[in-house]
């Protein structure tokens, strides 16, 4: 392989990723302004205040949880505290839909909790007021729960790399623990924050499942209804637009965000923060502030699927559920390597010929990211069902021959999807992997008369194992959790099982959802189990230093 093919290869694999933006602006651009009239008079203001609102909660509930768990498990040490800061990981093995329906399950009127509570009181259905869970708030809060691990990991590793010279001299000048915590910690982690609070706001605005089952209308499920149940075409790619107007918004956001995020450690490097010692109720306080996020986004949905999952009486092993989880593993599969694949292609191109070229590529692949699931099915759905039509015009012109659906419909399009969709996860572990390894290995591998191809397979994919190995297992599942995309772009007749949790979800038949629901779930804790293996070691580096002394633990 030469630098030309590279940059061919690498060049085509963004053209691939920006194929749905071009696509949807197109067409929504296609469309006539009775259209967007016609949205605007019945479904488009709905749409807009849901999605905003949903965001802002999503936003805000983050933001606290997230910033507020890794402050205590960083900065406080507490019964339990060590124990804590790495399970506070684990909600994000759940997708926010499964976590819907274990919650619509136990809160809803026939649910265990108001049937005691009626019982218990001796009170009517109407006796009483219980929230309700399928609403905004609801769905606020499922994904609340879910996705606060990415304000709280981002924050943690932000007060970790923080000096305490700041933190000191606060403390000196006579400002307490909380006042030192919000005039010197968090503004000084506030671009980590920032960052991770605008990627909860996006995956919230890409969600399909939990919105849909609550019944709250936004953009996503507006696309999935426009583009189904009404056959309105042109209506649904003039929402997937705004949609992706919105997302792309964000990403703009989060990139500022992360261009500021400039700290220079001062002092000794080997410095970390003094920690405090709670006790009494201020440990009993700090270990509860942190257990609720926990049980609220991982212990009792988890209990509440397996009671579920044994009231419905199904049997995870029966043919049919087969067919779902190879169906569902067989997309996955080809999904992830295929996209580390690509993600080896372009970052291998910056690699070897860094510059503007290469950072437009790598920019444009990992784009897909920002764009709902349901804006890229739509956004490759349109351009390859006329390509479809025009085959099959041109072969009944000249050879009587009806070619019928080529790509749309098909697996192929369903893994080009995923592929556009989580390219720039795979690109975030290669080159964590591929900065690990000096250039001057580069350099002598060049000299002993290695190629380009061969320096690639002999030299860095061997040293990138790890970074490769979780790359994989990243995309693997995400591809089992995507919902709206296969939903759909899936094959006649070609189920996975977020497609079949969903389908009785929506029939519901709560039950029987939590059977493919656990499968999902099971799978979600992999790369989980993996970040909370790292977080581990990391703490276990710490100890260490504090052990031989390089770090104060006086309070």
């Amino acid at each position: 392989m030469t630098h030309f093919p590279l940059k061919t290869l690498a060049w085509i694999g963004a053209g691939l990723c920006i194929i749905p933006i071009a696509a949807v602006g197109i067409a929504a651009a296609g469309g006539t302004f009775d259209t967007w009239f016609r949205l605007w008079d019945t479904v488009l203001p709905r749409y807009i205040w849901n999605t905003v609102q949903l965001a802002f909660y999503v936003g805000i509930g983050t933001a606290a949880t997230g910033t507020g768990a890794a402050w205590l498990v960083t900065m406080c040490r507490f019964p339990g505290s060590r124990i804590l800061e790495i399970v506070l990981a684990l909600p994000l093995a759940f997708p926010a839909y499964v976590l819907a329906y274990a919650y619509t399950d136990l809160l809803d009127h026939p649910g265990p909790v108001q049937s005691t509570l009626r019982a218990v009181t001796g009170w009517g259905p109407r006796d009483y007021w219980f929230p309700e869970i399928r609403s905004l708030g609801g769905a606020a809060l499922m994904l609340i729960f879910v996705l606060y691990p990415y304000v709280f990991l981002l924050a943690r590793a932000a007060f970790l790399r923080q000096s305490p010279t700041a933190y000191f001299a606060a403390r000196t000048m006579g400002h307490g623990p909380w006042s030192a915590f919000f005039r010197v910690s968090l503004p000084v982690a506030r671009p980590a924050i920032a960052g991770g609070t605008i990627l909860a706001m996006m995956e919230a605005i890409a969600d399909f499942g939990t919105v849909a089952h609550f019944g709250v209308q936004t953009f996503a499920t507006g696309i999935y209804q426009a583009w189904f149940s009404m056959g309105d075409r042109p209506a649904a790619s003039q929402l997937a637009f705004c949609l992706m107007l919105a997302a792309l918004f964000l990403v703009a956001l989060e990139s500022r965000q992360r261009g500021g995020a400039k700290h220079h450690q001062a002092g000794n490097r080997i410095e970390a923060m003094t920690p405090h010692f709670l006790s009494g109720w201020r440990a009993a306080a700090a270990i509860l502030a942190c257990l609720i996020p926990v049980a609220a986004g991982f212990v009792i949905p988890l209990v509440t699927l397996l009671e579920m999952a044994v009231r419905s009486g199904q049997n995870p092993f029966a043919p049919r559920y087969l067919d779902f989880v190879q169906n569902s593993l067989i997309l996955a599969s080809v999904a992830a390597v295929l996209t580390v694949i690509g993600a080896v292609i372009v970052g291998y191109r910056m690699r070897l010929a860094p510059g503007k070229a290469a950072m437009i590529t790598k920019t444009l692949s990992g784009i897909g990211y920002a764009l709902p699931g349901s804006v890229i099915a739509v956004g490759l759905l349109v351009p390859f069902a006329r390509l479809d039509n025009t085959i099959d015009a041109f072969m009944r012109a000249h050879f009587d021959i009806s070619t019928g659906l080529l790509f749309t419909g098909s697996i192929a399009l369903l893994v080009m999807t995923y592929i556009v969709r989580f390219m720039a996860a795979a690109l975030s572990a290669f080159d964590t992997g591929i900065s690990q390894i000096r250039p001057n290995v580069d350099a002598v591998a060049r000299t002993l008369g290695s190629g380009t191809l061969n320096m690639l397979l002999k030299v860095h994919l061997p040293l990138m194992r790890a970074s490769l190995l979780t790359a994989l297992l990243i995309v693997f599942v995400d591809t089992m959790k995507e919902l709206p995309a296969t939903l759909i772009l899936r094959p006649f007749n070609f189920d996975t099982l977020a497609v079949q949790a969903h389908r009785l979800a929506s029939d519901e038949r709560l039950a029987q959802a939590a059977v493919p629901s656990l499968v999902i779930v099971a799978f979600g804790l992999l790369p989980v189990i993996i970040l909370c293996r790292t977080i581990a070691r990391t703490q276990q580096t710490r100890e260490a230093v504090e052990i031989e002394g390089l770090v104060p633990l006086e309070a």
